[in-house]
């Protein structure tokens, strides 16, 4: 996915600068002496220094995410781990002039864009939970600059710190049907023999179904009962509604609002979810 990011801000700044028939080539290079010497053309390069995690941005504990889907399936996933990639921007040129202002159009390329344009976002690159974020020349960063060019064994040169921000997911999701029905059983757990009781006791099984209220009516003037047991089942917003603790057998379902004549519906349980009408 690293690669893919250097291919996006390749294109960007081709882009925003803009670079034509490549008169500047953007590399993704560490700056040595050595590779210094063997430019022939203006050059800005990008060099990736630094890869972390952005602790900031930590969730406490991994965190699931459902995805609901129109054939019945859903997908869990847990949120991503967000990093933050650190490059160091400069430009190369025969003339400190022309490496200047081939700075400064890249620092006003980069403000323009506080996050990546979706529409230069390869597939890989597309599911991301929140944009792909860049700050650009931030005073906490390459605080000692003359020792980044005595490591690279070359002569100090302005030097533009980028942060780009971006998420990465190291866990598989998990796609599988979606929950409807809950089946809970009770019954007597083993114990040791001499503890063995002469009669074991019957397991019991309760189930919980939900479905879905549709009302031309403000749901909030909507009331839903289960007749049998003078229960009061209460809506989500969305008018979603679940029972639970239902041994199986056939149940009655009562619908009511205000000024309207209650509806009764008769469920089974088990069963899949119901659309109820008022």
């Amino acid at each position: 996915m690293i690669d893919d990011l250097d291919q996006v801000l390749r294109q960007l700044l081709i882009r925003e600068l803009p670079i034509k028939n490549r008169e500047v080539e953007i590399k993704f290079d560490q700056p040595s002496r050595e590779w210094s010497a063997r430019l022939s053309r203006p050059t800005l390069n990008l060099f990736l220094y630094d890869v972390r995690e952005n602790t900031k941005l930590r969730q406490a504990q991994p965190t699931w995410r459902v995805e609901r889907h129109d054939d019945g399936t859903a997908t869990r996933r847990i949120k991503p781990v967000r990093v933050d990639l650190h490059y160091m921007i400069t430009a190369w040129a025969n003339d400190p002039e022309d490496e200047h202002a081939l700075l400064a159009r890249t620092l006003l390329a980069l403000f323009r864009n506080p996050e990546l344009p979706e529409d230069l976002l390869p597939e890989i690159l597309q599911n991301q939970p929140v944009p792909i974020a860049v700050m650009v020349a931030q005073e906490d960063e390459l605080r000692n600059p003359a020792d980044v060019w005595n490591a690279l064994d070359n002569e100090m040169r302005p030097a533009v710190p980028c942060i780009v921000t971006m998420a990465l997911d190291p866990y598989k999701p998990i796609t599988g049907p979606m929950v409807r029905t809950r089946e809970l059983r009770f019954g007597q757990a083993a114990v040791p023999p001499r503890q063995q009781l002469d009669e074991p006791a019957r397991p019991e099984t309760f189930w919980t179904i939900g479905g879905t209220v549709h009302s031309k009516e403000p749901l909030e003037t909507v009331r839903l009962t289960l007749v049998e047991r003078g229960l009061d089942v209460p809506l989500q917003p969305e008018g979603r509604f679940a029972i639970g603790r239902l041994e199986a057998g056939d149940y009655t379902l009562e619908l009511s609002h205000d000024g309207g004549k209650p509806r009764r519906y008769k469920i089974t349980v088990p069963s899949p979810d119901y659309d109820l009408e008022v």
